[in-house]
C-alpha cells in the first residue's frame, strides 16, 4: 500500500525477484497521480532546494532542472519509473482497514474492493496525518491557521504578520520565503534549533538512522531522521541568521485573538501580534488502517525488527521511522521483499 519512494522501491524488488503485478501482488495508492507526497509540495519548493533526493533502484533521476518545482520533477520521475518497470499501480484507492482473514491471510478492505493476501507491505507515509499541536486559546484566534500540508507559497501572506511554528527544514524554508512578502515574521520552536556544519556523510547518516531505529525497536512512535540530524547550515540559512529572519524564540504559552503570548517575557516580548499562524510541526505515520490488527505497543508505536512488525511477521512497514528518508526507503523496500520471500517459502525470517 502506497506508491511513494518506499512503495515503488518495494514493488521494484518484487518484480526483479520474479513476482508479477496483478497476478502475485498489487500496488494500491490513494493519491490521484504518481508522485507520492511530492506531488502536493508547494510550487516554490524547487528541486534545487530539496535537501536530498535519492534515485529509485534501477533508474537514476538525472538532468533535473533545479529551478523547476520539485512536485513536477519527482512526479514525472515516479510516473516514468512506474511505466519502465510495469508496476501497474492502482489509484486512487483508499485502504480503510486491514483485518485478520481466514487461513492465515489478511483482508485489505478498500474503496476498490477487498483483497486477501499472505503478506502486506505498508508504505503509506505521513503526508495524510499533519500534526497540529494544541495550545490554550487556539480556538479564539481571529486570524488564519494553516499547516505545512496546506502551504502553497509566500505570496498569499503579503502584508501579513506571520508566526511560524517549528524548528525543522519546512519551518526554515517557509520563513526564508515569507520574509520578503510578510509585514513581519516570528519564529518559535519548542527546542533550540541545531544547525549542522559540514557535509552529512555516510557515517553521520548511519548514526542518525540508528537513533530512530532504536525507538521503533522499543515500540515508541518514530521520530524523523531529519529531527536527529540537525539543519544544514547552507548559504540561505546563514543569510537568514545574519539578517534576523531566523531569530528563534521559545514556544509561546498561549494563543490570543490577535496573536500569541508568553507568560514571563523570556522571548523578548510578552505579546506578538499575528494575522497568521503557520504550523510547520511535521507529520505522523498514517497507520490507522492497521488498527484492527492491534500492532501498537504500550509506547504508542509499532515495534519493528528491520521492517517487520514484531507482533506479526506478515506485516512490513517501509518509509516508517528509520526508513523515512529516500535512501532509507530504497533499502527498506529490498529488505521487506527479502523477508517476505522467506515467509512465503516457509523459511524462518531473519532474526
Amino acid at each position: 500500500m502506497g506508491a511513494g519512494q518506499a512503495g515503488l522501491s518495494a514493488a521494484h524488488h518484487l518484480r526483479r525477484t520474479g513476482f508479477e503485478p496483478d497476478r502475485d501482488f498489487v500496488v494500491l495508492d490513494h493519491s490521484p497521480a504518481p508522485g507520492g507526497a511530492w506531488q502536493f509540495r508547494w510550487p516554490s519548493l524547487t528541486y534545487g532546494k530539496v535537501h536530498g533526493m535519492h534515485s529509485l533502484p534501477g533508474m537514476e533521476l538525472t538532468g533535473a532542472d533545479p529551478a523547476r518545482p520539485s512536485a513536477e520533477v519527482v512526479s514525472g520521475y515516479f510516473a516514468a519509473y512506474e511505466r519502465a518497470f510495469d508496476l501497474r499501480v492502482r489509484r486512487p484507492v483508499d485502504v480503510r482497514a486491514v483485518r485478520e482473514g481466514s487461513g492465515g491471510r489478511l483482508l485489505v478492505e478498500s474503496s476498490a474492493g477487498t483483497w486477501s493476501t499472505r503478506a502486506l507491505i505498508n508504505a503509506t507515509g505521513t503526508w495524510d496525518r499533519p500534526f497540529w499541536p494544541r495550545y490554550p486559546g487556539q480556538e479564539t484566534f481571529r486570524g488564519r491557521q494553516l499547516h505545512t500540508a496546506q502551504y502553497t507559497g509566500p505570496a498569499e501572506f503579503a502584508g501579513l504578520r506571520v508566526v511560524v511554528v517549528g524548528g525543522g527544514a519546512s519551518g526554515t524554508q517557509h520563513l526564508l520565503e515569507l520574509a520578503p512578502y510578510a509585514a513581519a515574521t516570528t519564529w518559535v520552536t519548542r527546542r533550540e534549533p541545531v544547525f549542522r556544519e559540514g557535509p552529512f556523510d555516510e557515517e553521520a547518516g548511519r548514526a542518525a538512522v540508528a537513533l530512530v531505529e532504536e525507538r521503533v525497536r522499543q515500540g515508541l512512535p518514530p521520530r524523523s531522521v531529519v529531527s536527529v540530524t540537525g539543519l544544514p547550515l547552507n548559504d540561505a540559512i546563514r543569510r537568514g541568521l545574519a539578517d534576523g529572519t531566523l531569530d528563534r524564540r521559545p514556544m509561546f504559552d498561549r494563543i490570543v485573538p490577535d496573536g500569541v503570548e508568553w507568560t514571563d517575557g523570556t522571548a523578548g516580548a510578552r505579546h506578538v501580534d499575528a494575522d497568521v499562524i503557520l504550523w510547520a510541526t511535521g507529520f505522523r505515520a498514517a497507520i490507522d488502517h492497521l488498527a484492527p490488527l492491534r500492532l501498537r505497543e504500550a509506547g504508542g508505536g509499532i515495534r519493528l525488527e528491520g521492517t517487520r512488525a514484531v507482533a506479526d511477521p506478515r506485516i512490513h512497514l517501509v518509509g516508517y521511522g528509520p526508513s523515512a528518508s529516500t535512501v532509507g526507503a530504497n533499502r527498506a523496500g529490498r529488505a521487506a521483499v527479502r523477508d517476505i520471500r522467506r515467509l512465503l517459502a516457509g523459511r524462518p525470517v531473519a532474526a
